[in-house]
């Protein structure tokens, strides 16, 4: 019986010892806002070809990815589409001294489903109920989500929110409404230029007037969850010009 466990117990070991000695291969967690997809998929790409491990990339809105922070999930960096919600995580003590900056900024334009064009020039008191006929208008959720609260404030700014109020279709991130325009559930949907550019299946209707609306900011910094070597580094490339270069490259703009 003895020697029957020991052999057990030196299969076992021997079936063991390599998981243990495996290198973990895995890259820096970053939660990044919704918009970021394609270009951070790139960024990962590059990095990767550099000889470092790829970055495990998690897309979310930012209020969830903020919430999620707050809760005790151990991301290196995060990725936010305002910076209000990165405020929030840094407020709440997650934001590692010194990370903060803002890396890249975008537009924010009105959008139709590719087969279904609508015209109608975005000023102020423009007809865009008349335009919508019994449809919504599809935008990410406007108590929460920056995208939607950027559009909240750019419809106000232009005098035509009270007209929508009870006529939104709210996505939980700004992709989510995208795909509502994209599938023609809703005729129209505010969405950040890059999210159009990145879809083949609605088109520009006009671009909100940067005045309408906040300064479109992503922030990004590394928090004091993170233990990946490799972390800031990774900060470090998205940071510098050919990480921005990647971002411009998909219609982000300076911050």
């Amino acid at each position: 019986m003895t020697i029957i466990l020991r052999l057990l117990l030196s299969i076992s070991l021997s079936i063991s010892a390599p998981a243990f000695a495996a290198p973990d291969n895995r890259g820096p967690l970053v939660l990044a806002a919704a918009s970021m997809q394609e270009a951070m998929t790139q960024a990962a790409d590059a990095w990767t070809a550099r000889g470092h491990d790829r970055p495990v990339l998690s897309f979310a809105a930012s209020s969830a990815l903020a919430r999620q922070i707050r809760a005790g999930a151990p991301p290196d960096l995060f990725l936010s589409a305002d910076e209000e919600w990165m405020t929030d995580v840094q407020k709440a003590g997650f934001v590692m001294r010194g990370t903060r900056a803002n890396l890249a900024g975008n537009r924010l334009v009105l959008v139709a489903p590719a087969g279904k064009p609508v015209r109608l020039r975005i000023a102020r008191a423009m007809p865009i109920a008349r335009a919508l006929g019994d449809g919504r208008l599809a935008m990410a959720n406007p108590d929460s989500v920056p995208a939607g609260k950027y559009g909240q404030a750019a419809l106000s700014a232009l005098g035509v929110w009270p007209q929508l109020v009870g006529r939104i279709a709210r996505g939980e991130n700004v992709r989510a409404a995208l795909a509502l325009v994209e599938r023609g559930a809703t005729p129209l949907g505010v969405v950040y230029a890059t999210d159009a550019r990145a879809s083949q299946g609605v088109v520009v209707v006009g671009t909100f007037p940067a005045s309408s609306h906040p300064p479109i900011r992503y922030p990004l910094a590394r928090l004091t969850t993170s233990r990946h070597r490799q972390a800031e580094g990774f900060r470090r490339f998205l940071l510098s010009p050919a990480g921005k270069a990647i971002l411009a490259r998909h219609g982000f703009t300076t911050p």
